[in-house]
């Protein structure tokens, strides 16, 4: 009886079957889908390790249909994510760094921009970035900051804080308003250029698709600001609107290295805060070794608080 109902399961396991295939195809060739219309392959590879899901669903369901052949499909989506994505999942964190760097998108909504402020200073870091800080409410993060970084500066909606002196202090052209800074941070091993940028919003919507057009433009003069940059030693971090697997988004930062990959513990996803899918906040470096990188607890923002050790 029971063989009965597993040859019958066969039959009745194609469509799992045939979704476990599709499941694998999307994430071994995903730079083979097209980005046009709608950007549909930057869509995907921003959300692309939760493919990895249709593994123990398709189990389950493989379980419920009684079909061998469904389970023995979905070993393969579950051996292509596990050699796309197995490298990440261990931690490969060191100890120790020359430099902590803490990136916070705080959300212009924070309900407690007083507490996001305590956490952050009490972070250990040297060097606190924050972005979206509303245009009447940036005081109340300085009266908590200003106490424990003397260094510190603000344009528009970026500033930056430091246990460090900050010179040549000065906004980066990416939209109309300021929505990015630079300035060198001369610390006790020397100086180095930091960048802080909040990079345009995207849209995603059934007409057009996955709108990312004036983030990508925002990307490539940030990109052309850091190419420019006569500093051996250079750190961009920000709110980027975008996973650093997003092809055009990873094309605009060429030669920028994410501190999270190299150095983190799994992906350190960090939007949104309540249940991260993406990791939209990166700290990428150029010139410097990322020692350690992880997401620091959730504070009164939609994002979580990125962080990073660097050395040289």
């Amino acid at each position: 009886m029971w063989a009965r109902m597993w040859r019958a399961g066969g039959r009745r396991g194609r469509v799992v079957a045939a979704g476990a295939v599709g499941s694998a195809l999307l994430m071994a060739g995903h730079a083979l889908v097209p980005n046009t219309p709608g950007r549909l392959g930057s869509l995907l590879e921003t959300f692309l390790p939760w493919l990895g899901l249709a593994v123990p669903v398709g189990l389950v369901l493989a379980a419920v249909r009684r079909s061998r052949a469904a389970a023995v499909a979905v070993l393969l989506p579950a051996a292509v994510w596990a050699a796309v994505f197995g490298g990440t999942l261990p931690d490969r964190s060191g100890s120790g760094g020359d430099l902590r760097v803490v990136s916070h998108n705080v959300d212009e909504a924070n309900r407690d921009p007083r507490g996001t402020a305590r956490a952050l200073a009490a972070s250990g870091a040297d060097v606190v970035a924050l972005q979206e800080l509303p245009a009447r409410g940036a005081q109340s993060y300085g009266e908590v900051l200003d106490g424990v970084f003397p260094y510190h500066r603000v344009l528009g909606g970026v500033g930056m804080w430091s246990r460090y002196p900050l010179r040549d202090v000065l906004p980066v052209e990416i939209m109309p308003w300021v929505r990015a800074m630079r300035a060198t941070v001369d610390t006790p091993r020397g100086p180095l250029a930091l960048y802080a940028a909040h990079l345009a919003s995207v849209r995603v919507s059934a007409l057009s698709g996955f709108g990312t057009g004036q983030r990508d433009e925002a990307a490539r003069r940030l990109a052309a600001a850091v190419r420019a940059e006569p500093s051996e030693r250079v750190v961009v971090v920000g709110d980027f609107n975008g996973s650093t697997r997003d092809r055009t988004l990873a094309g605009a930062l060429e030669g920028l290295r994410s501190a999270q990959d190299a150095a983190g513990d799994g992906f350190g996803l960090s939007w949104p805060a309540a249940f991260p899918l993406v990791r939209i906040d990166q700290i990428l470096v150029r010139g410097v070794t990322p020692v350690w990188a992880r997401t620091l607890p959730r504070t009164g923002s939609d994002h979580l608080p990125v962080e990073a050790s660097v050395r040289w």
